[in-house]
């Protein structure tokens, strides 16, 4: 089975290995890794260029290491195994399931350089990392709140599509958004027991928030049931996945978002993105979505590398390196800043 999926990595990772260019005499260049939770992301894919990048600039090498198709922390854990077996400079995880992986793979990576990026490890396993880099979860989910204040102001009925209940990234920008909304920044979990219930004008139906979104089959889906239902002001993607295929989006949405456009009830939808190619910016400036938040794959792989060179050299590093995001609004809105 290892040997099998091992075969299934090596392209990925090549099509994102930075090459040594002329290296000066005597100068071993380093190998890192990215583990990614999937390997056909765009965010991990961005996440992996933004290494390779970096790491070419030093004469280095940054692989972007992963299967393919739906995450799965078994997976994950397999392709971490491969990694440890290779002899690499230092290792960057996406973490799919805290604990399985610490009792696991990560046993053994002790000798090995680890920190994880965009998905940290729970606070009971953050010992086994040396760092951390990606975006604040709990000021991303924040600034997403902002922007549903943008376009409610007085409040509404607020529906989150979400990941996994198990990754820390998620539920941290779920806990992020109902502060914002709430008002409050009590450190409260994501769960059931917290969620908005009429503060500030807010509250969520009893169906939200929507897990396993991950499948951009299936948040499409739950979007289009969400709308059908015309019970909502806002929608929240803490992830990529419904936009992942613009055209589907456009295709699946667009005649019912026009539909409820004619009612006067069609909801604003705020998605978490990647760098936008042009059909999705083009779903900004056709009205179908309303802002974009970014998640910052390119530079959140730079910054990995940066870190990863440091721990090689044996240099000291920060606990956690916070990229900061940005919102992305259609051509024709003034009124919004930069900053929400």
């Amino acid at each position: 089975m290892k040997r099998h999926l091992f075969s299934r990595l090596l392209p990925a990772a090549g099509l994102l290995c930075g090459l040594p260019l002329g290296l000066p005499a005597g100068a071993e260049p380093l190998q890192f890794a990215l583990i990614a939770k999937r390997v056909d992301h765009p965010f991990f894919i961005q996440a992996g260029e933004g290494c390779a990048e970096a790491a070419q600039a030093q004469n280095d090498t940054c692989l972007l290491l992963g299967a393919a198709g739906l995450e799965h922390f078994r997976l994950q854990n397999q392709v971490l195994e491969q990694a440890l077996d290779r002899d690499l400079d230092g290792l960057a995880l996406s973490v799919t399931h805290s604990q399985w992986l610490a009792e696991h793979a990560l046993q053994r990576a002790g000798k090995t350089p680890l920190i994880t990026f965009e998905a940290d490890l729970k606070p009971a396993e953050q010992h086994l990392r040396r760092g951390y880099v990606g975006l604040d979860n709990l000021a991303f989910g924040q600034q997403l709140g902002a922007l549903a204040q943008r376009f409610r102001p007085q409040g509404g009925k607020l529906c989150v599509l979400n990941g996994s209940s198990r990754e820390t990234n998620y539920q941290e920008r779920l806990q992020g958004i109902r502060q914002r909304l709430r008002g409050s920044q009590a450190q409260t979990e994501g769960g059931e027991a917290n969620r908005l219930s009429g503060e500030n004008g807010w509250s969520e139906p009893n169906r939200c928030p929507l897990y396993r979104a991950e499948n951009p089959e299936k948040a499409l889906l739950q979007l289009a049931a969400l709308l059908n239902t015309s019970e909502v002001d806002v929608i929240i993607s803490t992830g990529s996945w419904p936009i992942y295929h613009a055209d589907v989006f456009r295709q699946q949405l667009g005649p019912l978002l026009a539909e409820l456009d004619k009612k006067s009830v069609r909801p604003a939808i705020i998605v978490a993105a990647n760098e936008p190619d042009a059909a999705q910016r083009a779903l900004l400036d056709d009205g179908l979505v309303q802002a974009y938040l970014s998640l910052e794959g390119r530079e959140i792989g730079r910054q990995s590398y940066r870190m990863l060179k440091r721990l090689a050299q044996g240099e000291s590093v920060p606990e956690k390196v916070f990229v900061d995001s940005h919102p992305y609004l259609p051509k024709a809105s003034t009124d919004m800043s930069s900053n929400p």
